[in-house]
């Protein structure tokens, strides 16, 4: 199980959706968005984060919606505090929450195209 964590967060990209997720739920549509990937390159980097334990998805119609893992695993936690504190230090991260800030107001309310 460390090993599937610690892969988890071996790729920019999920350390920058985490970054996005500790902000809140996001929709699949909203990573795309934001991160201007592809839904197959979002979806197979949140599979590893979910084999990884660290985000948890619930469908709703025909979007995914993802959050952070509820944290049973105490390394999880604590990763995911040491990633909240060094993640925003990072510029493309900065860069990130703002373009999802500015995208969320943009957006129609709780609709994915």
């Amino acid at each position: 199980m460390t090993a599937q964590l610690f892969k988890a967060l071996s790729e920019e990209v999920r350390l920058r959706i985490m970054a996005l997720l500790i902000e809140g739920e996001l929709c699949v549509c909203d990573l795309m968005e934001v991160l201007d990937l592809p839904q197959s390159t979002i979806s197979r980097h949140l599979a590893y984060l979910r084999n990884g334990g660290l985000v948890a998805g619930e469908r709703r119609g025909v979007w995914m919606y993802y959050r952070l893992a509820d944290g049973k695993n105490e390394l999880a936690k604590d990763l995911l505090r040491v990633l909240s504190d060094h993640l925003l230090l990072l510029t493309v991260i900065r860069q990130d929450r703002k373009t999802l800030a500015r995208y969320l107001v943009e957006k129609k309310i709780d609709s994915c195209p």
